[in-house]
Order: structure tokens, then sequence, then C-alpha cells
């Protein structure tokens, strides 16, 4: 594995002189005038510090640094120019060459004058949204209305701004007169969309800001150097471990409650039968003598902190039931918190699908896997269950090895990565032993991580799917199943994340004594209870390596290309590394010393010849296409047309191409077509792409190769 840093220390001495807070920013008369904390002033002077000296792309904090951070902080506000005046941004304009001294002096007040303005603005365009609906609209006039307006000058004046507004108004209003001509009606539920609007924004907090002005710093320096502010932390580490201590239920905001949107199967919420999609939680306690906390009103994510916890301690919930009206008497409910897995997000079989060929039929077991997950708690804990990726792809393996497949197909479409090590063990149960990944740090060291376990869980027959998605550790597993010829690559050309970061607990690097200054702790804490973490400053995952294949080719910025590739619904032209401009480039490394475990380099032109003429005649991969095509022609559209009968025309018109070409794709997939308003069955599979694989797979199989063999004798590179 790459080296870790030892420059904790380094980091804590040079914060030790911290300085004064500034004063705050400029009032903004209208706004919620959120101000900066001395905390979050100290979290952005550390996190400069360490991109600046320790980041693997070498950085200077300079005027063109800090234009490219602000307009990155500047899109993230008002992206489709809805909101700010050309005034506003002439203003702010100021501001564009001293974010990088104000970034290295911990000084946010600018950063927060902005976002004071933008919400300001903000409040004004929805107050006059609601106000514009005591206003007759004519839905019989030839105007168009502009919802993007992404490359037009920004409004010139409030006037102007009111006249865009005006239009857009209209369009929500006609939006839902088509579907009720309940004028009065669809106005009522307008006004209470821009109401809501209106409190969810109110709601916004200084966190809020920092997070969102730091995402936008951050990721100007690389799109993979982000802090996570302590509730994104832990996030990010939930998602990693695929598990969390808590209820086992997911929540969501509506109409002022907290209210359970799904329940995690055999969770306590699930265990105790008293909890209901749908019910709300009006209040919260801590043990079961603690006192209850209202939370009608909260912010989703401090609602979920009081609710979250650590396994085995108890919560009490008042819960009002969705069927009871709010004067209906809540009832109490107590659980025991647990840790939850969240097993529709583990490697599962999708399917076993068999296929006729050649008067025989071919059994191949398509196998998800959603991510690269390891629960690294559990596992030091040693528990001996603990979730990973390679640990349930084991036992899926295991399972389609005794129902007899005759080949598999990994499916990491949308899987956006994980951990490096179980990609490197993953791939472990495909070969026998050998390099899988090279990671160069910043001193242009190379480390090549190796799968040292001889065995092999899987040898036969096998492809992996990819799209434009599939990143990271995802790009590793692929590029060295393609390397080692081990299995066919099938689908998109990937994301082209090839970059290591490292997770760095900024508690552990600020100073008690700093922390101390501002009333907080640091280092040594006691745990709490509600939150389940201990973390106060949050964490920065630092860009401190690059990835290379065994081949030497980086999979930064290029990704892998597919041996059979097909077309993408997802734009590559909108997603991917080579879109961003703060991407570290592609480059190449030497080649490691590896045997390959065969050469399927002279098949792939036939199979793709195979694929193409099969598709040809394919009415499900046209249907696919077509529905490509579509997504590609509607991406482009700006407008739309503010006349009733011309929008319903539009509407009824793309309704009946969409309802023909969904079931061109029914038929050809063996479903029968859906009349108009018929709800489709559930559980359908009608992924025509995911077909397609295992019938390459097929024709792989019956072209009587010997590269399916694992480790036979190759080229040493």
């Amino acid at each position: 594995m790459f080296k870790k840093f030892y420059f904790v220390l380094a980091v804590g001495a040079a914060l030790a002189c911290h300085a004064a807070p500034t004063a705050p920013p400029k009032k903004v008369p209208g706004s919620n005038n959120l101000e900066p904390t001395e905390q979050q002033s100290l979290v952005c002077k550390t996190v400069a510090k360490f991109i600046t000296q320790y980041n693997y792309k070498k950085v200077d904090l300079n005027d063109s640094l800090s234009a490219v951070i602000y307009g990155r902080y500047i899109k993230s506000l008002d992206e489709t120019h809805t909101y700010l005046l050309a005034s506003d941004i002439q203003d702010f304009d100021k501001y564009k060459n001293s974010f990088s001294d104000d970034i290295k002096n911990g000084n946010l007040n600018d950063v927060f004058y902005i976002f004071n303005i933008f919400q300001k603005r903000y409040q004004e365009r929805i107050k006059y949204s609601i106000a514009q609906l005591s206003n007759d609209f004519d839905f019989s006039k030839n105007e168009s209305f502009t919802y993007d307006r992404t490359d037009l000058p920004w409004v010139a004046s409030p006037s102007a701004m009111d006249a865009e507004w005006t239009k857009r108004v209209k369009y929500d209003l006609l939006n839902l007169t088509l579907a009720d001509k309940d004028v009065a009606k669809n106005k009522e539920k307008l006004k209470k969309r821009y109401e809501d609007l209106l409190l969810q924004n109110g709601k916004l907090n200084g966190n809020d800001v920092f997070q969102l002005f730091m995402d936008d710093f951050t990721e100007a320096i690389d799109p993979h150097t982000n802090y996570f502010d302590p509730f994104n932390a832990a996030q990010f580490n939930m998602e990693m471990s695929r598990s969390l201590q808590g209820i086992g239920a997911t929540l969501q905001s509506k109409n002022e409650y907290v209210t359970i949107q799904s329940i995690v199967v055999g969770g306590p919420a699930d265990k105790s039968h008293q909890l209901n999609v749908g019910d709300r939680i009006l209040a919260v306690a801590q043990g079961k003598d603690g006192e209850f906390q209202d939370i009608i009103g909260w912010r989703l994510d401090n609602a979920i902190k009081l609710i979250r916890g650590n396994k085995g301690t108890v919560v009490k919930l008042k819960i009002l039931p969705q069927s009871k009206s709010v004067s209906d008497q809540p009832k109490i409910l107590e659980l025991v918190r647990d840790k939850i897995v969240l097993k529709d997000q583990l490697v599962k079989i999708e399917e076993i699908k068999t296929y006729n060929s050649n008067g025989k039929n071919l059994k191949i077991g398509i196998i998800n896997v959603p991510a690269f997950y390891a629960d690294f708690n559990a596992a030091r804990a040693g528990d001996p269950n603990y979730q990973s990726t390679t640990r349930d792809m084991r036992l899926v393996l295991d399972t389609l090895k005794s129902k007899g497949v005759d080949g598999i197909v990994v499916d990491l479409r949308e899987n956006g990565g994980g951990s490096l090590n179980e990609a490197i063990s993953l791939t472990g149960l495909f070969i026998k032993t050998g390099p899988v990944v090279q990671v160069r740090d910043t001193q242009d060291q190379i480390d090549v991580n190796k799968d040292e376990d001889p065995s092999i869980a899987y040898s036969g027959p096998m492809a992996v799917l990819v799209d434009r998605f599939s990143a990271s550790a995802s790009e590793i597993f692929a590029g060295a199943i393609q390397d080692y010829g081990r299995g066919l690559i099938i689908g998109t050309q990937t994301y082209g994340k090839g970059t290591v970061q490292n997770e760095i607990d900024l508690d552990k690097v600020i100073t008690p004594s700093i922390a101390e200054k501002l009333g907080l702790t640091a280092g040594a804490k006691k745990p709490e209870a509600t939150s389940g973490s201990t973390n106060q400053f949050g964490q920065l995952n630092l860009t401190i390596a690059k990835f290379y294949r065994i081949s030497g080719n980086s999979t930064q910025h290029k990704g892998v290309i597919p041996d059979v590739q097909f077309p993408s619904l997802i734009p590559l032209d909108k997603y991917g590394e080579d879109t961003d401009p703060s991407a570290l480039p592609f480059d190449i490394i030497p080649k490691s010393d590896y045997v390959k475990a065969g050469d399927l380099a002279p098949v792939i032109p036939t199979l793709n010849k195979m694929h193409t003429q099969r598709i040809a005649n394919s009415a499900a991969y046209k249907a696919y296409e077509q529905t490509v095509a579509d997504y590609r022609k509607s991406e482009k559209e700006k407008s739309v047309t503010l006349n009733e009968q011309d929008l319903k025309k539009q509407r009824d018109d793309d309704e009946a191409k969409t309802l023909a070409r969904d079931n061109s794709l029914r038929v050809a997939m063996g479903y029968k077509a859906l009349k108009k308003g018929e709800t489709k069955p559930k559980n359908e599979e009608l992924d025509p792409l995911k077909v397609e694989a295992g019938q390459i797979l097929v024709d792989y199989i019956n072209l009587d190769t010997k590269v399916t063999k694992v480790n036979t004798p190759a080229k040493t590179f």
C-alpha cells in the first residue's frame, strides 16, 4: 500500500499561532446575514495548508487559482443565472483575485457576504412569485420561457428579472393546469410550494455556506480532494462501510415533519412492528429517562443526528402515524439502536439468465457490485461476519458455482469505487497471484500492490460490464482483469478517476490548545451517544497519489476502454474526469512484471463483429439507442412554450412516442405492450445491455478458445 503521511504535528505546529478573528461580513438587508465562525476559519486555514504542502498536484494559492475558485462558487450558487443580477456579479468581481489570500488567512467574510446577497435575491424571487399568484394568466399567448439561462448574460435589472420570473410562475401554473383545470386549487398548491421553498431556505445555516464554499475551493484543486464537515464525514464513512448504527429507517422532511420514507428489513424499526412508511416523528429523547426534544420544523440533518446513535443505546420517539391528524395524541416508541447493514447496497446475484446457443442452454450469472466497501471498524473489532465486497463476492460465487453457471458477468455500472484494498482482493478472486495496481506518490516513488493469495474463487469465463459512472476502484478491477486477459470488458468508457485520497481526521490535526481557545475540544473526547461520531472539525480527503494499471497506463482521465463498446446513455462530454478542467492528466509509467492469464486480443474482433451483426436486427437494442437519441435531444432544449394548446400537444406527442419506444423494448424482451395509463408491473427485466453482455460472453464461450483457463502460460511483461 501507499505510504502513510506523518505530517500532523507539522501542520498542527504551523497552526499554533492562531490569528484573532476578523470582523463579521457586511450586513445585507433582506438576508439572514449568516456569519462565519472562528472554528470555520481555523478549518479553512488547516485545509489550505494541507493542500498547498501535501497535495499530489502541486498548487499555489495565487490570483489565477483564486479566479477559478471564485468562478466555481458563483456557479454553485446560481449556475442558470436565475437569481443574481448583473450588478451583483459586478460587485462580486472585486473578490475574484482575493479568495486565495482569504483562504490562507481563514477570512470567510467575502464568501459569506456573497452568499447573503444570493440568499436575499433568492427570497426576493420566491416572494415575488407568491405575489404573482394573485394575477390572471393568459395561456393562449405564443410566449416561451427559457428555463436554462446558463449560456445567457446575467439579467441586467430587477424589472427584467421580474419579467423572467413572471414567465417562470406562469410555466409552473401551466404545468398544474394541464393536469387539473381548477385554477384556484392550482394557485393554492403553487403558493404552498413556494412557501415551502422559503421555509427551507430560511433553515440554511453557516455550516451549509461553509461546506458549499469548501467544495468549490477543494475541487478547484482537483475533483477528489474534498472537505467534509462532521455530519458529511459520518455519511461518507457510513457509505464506505455499507452500515450504520441507528434505528434502521430512511427519513425525509415533508411539510415540516421528519417523516419515515423507508424501513430497513431486520432493523430496530422493522422489528418493532410499530413504525410505518409515512409516520411522522414529532420529538426525540435519549435513553429511557431522557427528556423529549421537539423536532417539528427541524432541518433533516439535525434530526438525524438525534435519532442515529451507537449500538445498544436507547432512543425514544414520539410518533404520529400517517393515518392520524395533527390533533391526535402521539404514541411513544422506545427502540434500542443497532448496527444496520444496508443489504440492498451489497454484492448480490441479479439473475441467472439462460441463453440458447447452438442447440444447448448456457447459464450466465449476473452479479451486481454497487461499490467497493468494507466495514473497517467491524473488522478491527474482530467481527467474523464483517461486510466487504470481496467476502460477499466469494459467497455469491459459491452460490453460482453450485447452480452450475457457465460464465459470469460482473456488473460495475454506476459503481463509483471505494476501498483500494477491496479492489485488489476482489481481483485476487479471479487470478492466482500478481500485481493488481501501481501507485505513484508525490515523491515519484512507485508501489506495486499485489494479490498474494494463490487461491482462486472462480476460474470460468467472465465479463465485466462498465459504464461512464464506473470509477476509481471499479477501474482498477476492470483494468486488471483486462490487462491479465482474464475476462472481457464490455460497455462504455469509464469515468477516469485514477487518484488516491488519504482520509485526514482534522480533530487529530488541530491541537487541543487551539481548540480550547474556541471553547471546543480536540484529540481525546467523550463519545457522543446521539450522533455516533466524535468528530468536530470534519475530515479532509486529500489527493496524495495516482493509480496506474499494471500495463503502465494511468486510469486517470482516460479510464478503461471496453473490448466491446455500447452506446452511452450518460453524456460522455458532460460527465467524466476528462470534462473537469482541474483533473490531473493521463500519463504512463513502466509496466509491472506479471504473467497474463490469457490473451483475448485474437478473439475480440470476432466478438465485435458478432455483436454488431446481432444488434443490427435487435428491436430491444434499437429501442435503447432511440432512448439515447431522445435523451440527447432533450438535453439540448433550454426553453418551453407557454401556450397551453401547443404545450399539451407537445407533451401528448412526447408521451405517445415514449410509450411506443418503451413498448418496442418490452415486446422485444418478451413482455406485453402497455396501454396509455397502464401501470408498469414490478420486477420486470428491461435492460437490453445486460442481456447483450451475457450474449457476448456466450459467444466467447462458444468460440472454444483456451483463454478461459486461469494462469495459462503467457508472455511475461
